[in-house]
């Protein structure tokens, strides 16, 4: 069992920058992928990067490739997501999530793919 908590999240001009941390528990964080994802009002869940359990790759969605970031530090409990170049469209409700699996080989982006989320943080993007 994974209990995510996401912070960080605001408003931001565009052009701007935030970090989102997601803060796990429990003593298997470790061995599980992340993902974050984020949902725009009346549009769906929507991929926007993941980790794998060891750290050695990511993935990201096109329309963040360049500008975010995904990180995790296995010692903390925490994966993070740096956003950089902020634009109005990357206002969502953002994510975490922990894959559904332990030692998932490869990384998955889609939400049922997922089985542990975090109650989400609101990050706002001003013209």
């Amino acid at each position: 069992q994974v209990q995510l908590v996401e912070s960080g999240g605001g408003l931001v001009q565009a052009g701007g920058s935030l970090r989102l941390s997601c803060a796990a528990s429990g003593r298997t964080f470790s061995s599980y992928a992340m993902g974050w994802f984020r949902q725009a009002p009346r549009k769906e869940r929507e991929f926007v990067a993941a980790i794998s359990w060891s750290g050695g790759s990511t993935y990201y969605a096109d329309s963040v490739k360049g500008r975010f970031t995904i990180s995790r530090d296995n010692v903390k409990n925490t994966v993070y997501l740096q956003m950089t170049s902020l634009k109005p469209e990357d206002t969502a409700v953002y994510y975490c999530a922990a894959d559904n699996s332990r030692w998932t080989r490869g990384i998955h982006t889609t939400p049922l793919e997922y089985g542990y989320w975090g109650q989400g943080t609101q990050v706002t993007v001003s013209s």
